[in-house]
């Protein structure tokens, strides 16, 4: 009997690994018809990104890039080591169609966190244009207007902002870094999903978009 029970239960498993193996087969076939769910797809990499050129008036040849972990953004840049500065990039999906902003700094005051954030933001002007100007986060609340020179920490030109591939906007930007500190800051980058009186509207506050922040060493 207990020979008898042996191969009754060798032969029960051989037919469950037949018919697992028929059902995986199936299974494969019938997934490999569908294209990829939209939350498993990935944003392209900063590897394979092209610009037009005609963001700041000129091309941009970047030697370095990274792709940011949050919120499908990506940052280009040219480091200039004799004169501490960098020409970006910055490259995100626009939250909300054209009612959307993007925005992206590095923060001098050593802190890991938004406030003090010096940054580039842009977005569509309710005439039609795009607009882009440095902007001072001097609380978690920050105006997101326009600063004057006099209220940035350091300086910043070359601002402008374009459209890449119809659904992202690209911020562009050369930083002269601050003085002593080197090469190494937090970045802080940001999405919103509106534009009210042609100002950006608070961001969401949950998410990626509280966690959108991470440290780079321009010089690496």
């Amino acid at each position: 009997m207990a020979a008898a029970a042996a191969t009754v239960r060798h032969g029960s498993a051989s037919s469950t690994s037949v018919s697992l193996a028929i059902v995986l087969a199936a299974v494969a076939i019938t997934c490999s018809s569908f294209p990829p769910s939209s939350a498993a797809a990935k944003a392209a990499p900063c590897s394979s990104q092209t610009f037009s050129g005609t963001g700041g008036g000129q091309q941009h040849p970047y030697a370095s890039c990274a792709d940011l972990p949050r919120l499908g953004a990506t940052l280009h840049y040219n480091y200039t080591a004799a004169t501490n500065t960098v020409a970006v990039a910055f490259r995100a999906p626009q939250a909300k169609g054209d009612d959307g902003w993007v925005a992206w700094g590095i923060n001098p005051s050593g802190s890991t966190g938004m406030v003090g954030t010096q940054a580039v933001v842009a977005f569509q002007h309710s005439n039609g244009s795009l607009v882009a100007y440095p902007t001072v986060l001097d609380s978690y609340v920050p105006s997101m207007a326009p600063a004057a020179p006099g209220d940035l920490a350091f300086p910043v030109s070359d601002v402008a902002a374009e459209y890449a591939d119809g659904k992202e906007m690209v911020v562009y930007a050369t930083l002269a870094l601050p003085a002593g500190k080197g090469s190494k800051f937090t970045q802080v980058w940001q999405q919103g999903t509106a534009v009210v009186n042609d100002v950006p509207a608070a961001h969401p506050t949950t998410g990626d978009n509280i966690l959108s922040t991470a440290t780079i060493d321009f010089s690496d």
